[in-house]
């Protein structure tokens, strides 16, 4: 027994609700009966993100329906009742088990095997897990990780159940530290271990990473750097009680946060489609080595233009809804030019982004290079920090660190990261005749390359109009060379 679609979209997260409403509003659309989503969570796709920025807080906690896709871009609330409206056929709460790429199969856990014309990989990624790098004892009922609905549930009901109590967190990154503010939020006292010499390292440097420990430390965060946790204590009802370290240090825990990184869930395709940087390797257009398969999302490993199609694999929201985009476009576009084949890469802008406490910062571009650090790095009492840093390579603006910044700031900064600003040019005459030079000067060579850009890619939804973005992009440029260059924090990359 099986069934037959005209498209497949398999995987349940942002990407998948994504590339769903791109189908419907593609052209003629999808008529009902030709699309399909396998997931193997028992709700509609929803927005990710909202797991930890939003569902763990005590009070006005998210909940759905009001975080489905594809709400989180401002765009229509992708409810389950919206994909029956579409006839789009929502295959919930089923893990496949297998796939067969030549002869365009997929074989549920019940038995049923789905067909397909065109298949969208929307897996994703699933947390690392302690057992697999040996640390016992941590099935225990109050060890917590944070990737689904599901987990985010069993966090709440933990949480909960140890109000004033201490918590473990283990990992420094993007989980671990959003996580760690809604638990101080649920006044849980938090202790962060990780191994590494600052949180965040793949993205902060040391001067911005000793802001944010700062500010934790602040809210009663206890920072356990260059440390890591290699078993639990547990009572006789499974709980852990205690996390024990490397060096003999006891922790006390009434629950413990894992969040220690992600692998992508390549595994149905081994062997069967090309693998790169831990992912699924696509061309520009998210076109896999098979030609009636596309990977979208934390799963595919893509070139990306703007960094002279170097293959990268981003595990951000951002990521997952324009790869969506780009993926259905070149499905029911089917050009044959050649940079529909993505081989020019595919024009996207690096971005991530996170909110904690009363904090707010952004990242475009890439992190190589030296970083430059601009603004006033204390937190003034009663109000929000501004500052943040930019990554210079070969005089270049390769990448924009900013917290604090107001919307028009961050427009600003990614212009100025796709325009590629040449921070020489600013550099050259700025101490001499200041920030009209800069504007004067650099506006005429920037418009014309931004021009360009947009011409030859995705007109970036989060851009202004070219002169006032490339405008605003040279102040910001004009302004990291006068308040960062020239001040003592230049600092080498260390990471």
């Amino acid at each position: 027994m099986g069934r037959a679609f005209a498209y497949v979209i398999l995987g349940g997260g942002v990407a998948a609700g994504y590339a769903a409403l791109e189908l419907v509003r593609h052209g003629d659309g999808v008529s009902p009966g030709e699309l399909c989503i396998i997931s193997d969570e028992a709700v509609a796709p929803y927005e990710r993100p909202a797991l930890s920025k939003g569902y763990l807080l005590p009070r006005g906690a998210a909940r759905l329906p009001a975080f489905h896709t594809c709400v989180g871009a401002n765009d229509e609330l992708l409810t389950e009742q919206w994909y029956k409206d579409h006839g789009i056929e929502l295959v919930l709460g089923t893990r496949v088990v297998s796939a067969d790429v030549r002869r365009k199969t997929l074989l549920t856990a019940t038995g049923e095997t789905i067909s397909y014309k065109t298949l969208i990989v929307a897996t994703g990624a699933r947390a690392l897990e302690l057992e697999e790098f040996g640390v016992t004892r941590s099935d225990a009922t109050n060890v917590c990780y944070l990737r689904s609905l599901e987990d985010a549930d069993k966090m709440v009901g933990v949480m909960r159940s140890c109000h004033g109590g201490n918590a473990v967190v283990i990992g420094g990154g993007y989980i671990g530290m959003e996580c760690a503010a809604a638990l101080v939020a649920n006044e849980i006292k938090v202790a962060m271990v990780f191994p590494r010499k600052h949180c965040m390292d793949r993205l902060f440097t040391p001067k911005i990473a000793e802001f944010y420990e700062n500010y934790y430390a602040a809210k009663g965060v206890t920072f356990i750097k260059e440390a890591r946790v290699t078993s639990f204590e547990t009572s006789s009802d499974g709980k852990v009680t205690g996390a024990i370290l490397r060096d003999g240090r006891r922790l006390p825990a009434d629950m413990v946060v894992v969040g220690i990184g992600a692998r992508a869930n390549t595994e149905l395709f081994d062997g069967q489609l090309a693998m790169e940087k831990g992912g699924i390797k696509v061309n520009g257009r998210m076109q896999t080595s098979d030609a009636a398969v596309y990977a979208v999302g934390d799963v595919a490993a893509f070139p990306v233009a703007l960094l002279s199609g170097d293959m990268r694999r981003f595990e951000h929201v951002d990521c997952a809804r324009r790869t969506a985009r780009r993926a259905v476009a070149a499905i029911m576009e089917r050009s044959d030019g050649a940079e529909e084949r993505g081989e020019m890469g595919f024009d996207y802008l690096p971005f991530f982004y996170s909110r904690v406490f009363a904090l707010s910062w952004q990242f475009y571009g890439d992190n190589v290079g030296e970083p430059v650090h601009f603004g006033d790095f204390s937190a003034p009492a009663g109000g929000r920090p501004k500052f943040g840093a930019c990554w210079v390579s070969g005089g270049l603006v390769a990448g924009v660190f900013l917290e604090g910044g107001s919307r028009e700031e961050n427009e600003a900064v990614a212009s100025a990261v796709r325009c590629r600003a040449r921070i020489g040019d600013v550099a050259a005459e700025l101490e001499s005749r200041g920030l009209a030079f800069a504007d004067q000067e650099s506006r005429r060579k920037l418009t014309r390359r931004c021009y360009g850009l947009a011409a030859g890619g995705d007109k970036p939804t989060y851009a202004w109009h070219a002169t006032v973005g490339v405008a605003a992009a040279v102040s910001i440029a004009a302004f990291v060379y006068w308040y960062g260059w020239q001040a003592p924090y230049v600092v080498k990359r260390e990471f």
